[in-house]
């Protein structure tokens, strides 16, 4: 039996990859922006692109202070390049999915040689979460990308070649990743476990010298200045209280504040690990394999397993050590340890117990695809009615849903018996086959619904054309599916101050101004017989309002608040 993959034909490698691209590219330019993160960051890409405001962001009317702008940078220069919102919104996570893949690899190979490095790019293409956010336009594929090519560097530097520049493109990933996504600094706690390996060892390590020194700051500083300083320059050259407020937000409440007081996400401190049991599969079922064989080779002292696996438990404490915790947070270990598990591989791939998991592992994949399709296809819609309501879903959406569960499950079948022993093969084959599905068929299918497309196509048909638009109680896709320019009265302003200034709006010019808003949002002042209720999406019912159905003489109570769920 072969168990490398250099044993087999060169053409079964070249197809591996080929299926990997593909699973990566299927769907791109197929749907829409959809919540969560989507929208809000399309939303700002967009504002610059029409504005030529690139430094502070904005969503509708408010600056968006919670995110820096260098990923909506990256979706903005897309759409210069592409001139389409649809593919253009997910290139920069596609992009930054396939430099990842292949920093994992050179990092591999220069570590371990060819053999591991290709078991570092399936290994780490197999686990769910990788290809998950590659095919989300959230910004932390690309914070990935930018801490491996930090780490890439750093582990180059430390390991291989003490070049200053190495280090200060380590440094330089790092500083931008931060300005990307405050937790970008992360690739710099590797020089942690080099302190120890350097104190346990007698391994010829760099040391640093003045230039050394200075180039990694500046590499750093260089990184964050991208953005940190023309904000800084901008904010502190005007009397605007609301840059002010801006770079407050987010220099602290956003950065430290988040960290050490979160106010949402809160977790228990073994969150985590529920997180890498599920989408670290089917990595994480290799767990009682490698985790013994890792901690042999850290008590040597091996510095290669030290720096990366060290540098993936710091990462792991940071995190758990906050109590706002999300599944993406710890994303940016996986590259790491699917480097250090690459030349495990190698020999735990003989053994039947790891090749059994790995079989039962599929055969569950497929017969949950299967199981669900045919469950779909077999509810009464009584049963559906939970599945669909408020989503903007119907049957027939379900049924697009049920036939792409059915085709993934039959190719996936038909996989796992045409590659007989071959388990790495068929695991890399089931695994683009599900990421082909589910960006030709899954994510299709949801898009209207989700995206609010459907919503905001029957409200552009139900009013006229010349008529005008304002909103209360949007969300970002709203205001991006929206078919005309639309007025808005703030996002996070309050209840009553929204209201306000929407009973101005709309007394302007009643027979033509239109208001849309949360179906449970409805204020005392609005005649309900006038009110038509446009649809479900995203869990929540909509009504427009056309400006006649003001009650006259009626003013929103300065107490009044929205009694509304602000998930």
């Amino acid at each position: 039996m072969r168990t490398h993959l250099r044993d087999s034909s060169n053409g079964q490698l070249w197809l591996l990859v080929l299926l990997i691209v593909l699973a990566l590219l299927a769907g791109l330019g197929m749907r829409e922006p959809m919540p969560a993160d989507e929208p809000r960051f399309v939303l700002a890409a967009r504002t610059m692109i029409e504005t030529g405001q690139w430094l502070f962001p904005q969503r509708g009317s408010e600056l968006y202070a919670e995110k820096p702008p260098v990923f909506m940078w990256l979706q903005a220069a897309s759409y210069v390049v592409v001139h389409s919102w649809k593919v253009a919104f997910l290139l920069p996570s596609l992009l930054a999915a396939l430099l990842t893949l292949w920093l994992v690899g050179d990092l591999t190979r220069r570590l371990w040689g060819d053999r591991a490095a290709d078991y570092a790019v399936l290994g780490l293409f197999v686990c769910l979460q990788f290809v998950l956010q590659a095919k989300r336009a959230q910004i932390d594929m690309v914070l990935v990308g930018m801490t491996t090519l930090s780490l890439w560097a750093l582990m180059r530097y430390l390991l291989e070649k003490p070049s200053p520049w190495l280090l200060m493109l380590g440094t330089f990933a790092a500083g931008l990743g931060t300005v990307t996504k405050g937790v970008g600094f992360l690739p710099l706690l590797v020089f942690i476990p080099w302190l120890w390996v350097r104190w346990k060892s007698r391994h010829a390590l760099p040391s640093h010298r003045g230039l050394h020194v200075f180039a990694g700051f500046a590499g750093f500083l260089l990184g964050v200045g991208v953005w940190l300083a023309p904000m800084l320059a901008t904010v502190l050259s005007s009397s605007d209280p609301a840059l002010h407020t801006y770079a407050r937000e987010m220099l602290f409440k956003q950065t430290g504040t988040r960290y050490a007081n979160a106010w949402h996400h809160v977790k228990p401190a073994w969150y985590y690990l529920q997180s890498m049991a599920t989408l670290w599969l089917p990595g994480a079922l290799l767990a009682p394999w490698l985790l013994p064989a890792w901690w042999r080779r850290v008590r040597r002292v091996d510095p290669r397993y030290a720096l990366l696996l060290g540098w993936a438990l710091l990462v792991l404490i940071f995190f758990s050590a906050s109590p706002g915790k999300r599944e993406v947070y710890i994303f940016p270990m996986l590259p790491a340890l699917a480097v250090a598990a690459a030349p495990l591989l190698v020999g735990l791939l003989r053994r039947r117990a790891v090749r059994a998991v790995l079989w039962s592992y599929m055969a569950v994949l497929v017969s949950v695809a299967g199981g669900l399709a045919l469950w779909l296809m077999g509810a009464s819609p009584d049963r559906l009615q939970g599945l669909v309501e408020g989503r903007g879903m119907d049957m027939a959406t379900v049924a697009r849903l049920s036939w792409w569960l059915i085709g993934f499950a039959l190719v996936a079948l038909a996989v796992m018996i045409a590659a007989r022993r071959r388990v790495a093969f068929a695991l890399v084959a089931v695994t683009a086959a599900l990421w082909i599905a589910y960006g030709l068929g899954f994510m299709p299918a949801l898009s209207p619904g989700s995206s609010a497309k459907a919503l905001m196509d029957r409200v552009g048909q139900t009013i006229d054309l010349d008529a005008e638009l304002a909103m209360l109680g949007w969300r970002e896709q709203h205001l991006l599916q929206a078919d005309r320019p639309v007025t808005d009265f703030g996002f996070k302003r309050p209840w009553v101050e929204q209201w306000q200034q929407a009973h101005t709006w709309l007394l302007q010019a009643p027979d033509r101004r239109w208001l849309f808003l949360r179906k449970e949002a409805i204020g005392p002042c609005l005649d309900p017989k006038q009110v038509i209720d446009i649809g479900e999406s995203n869990r929540r019912a909509w009504i427009l309002a056309p400006g006649t159905a003001w009650i006259e003489g009626c003013d929103v109570p300065a107490s009044w608040s929205a009694d509304v769920n602000e998930d």
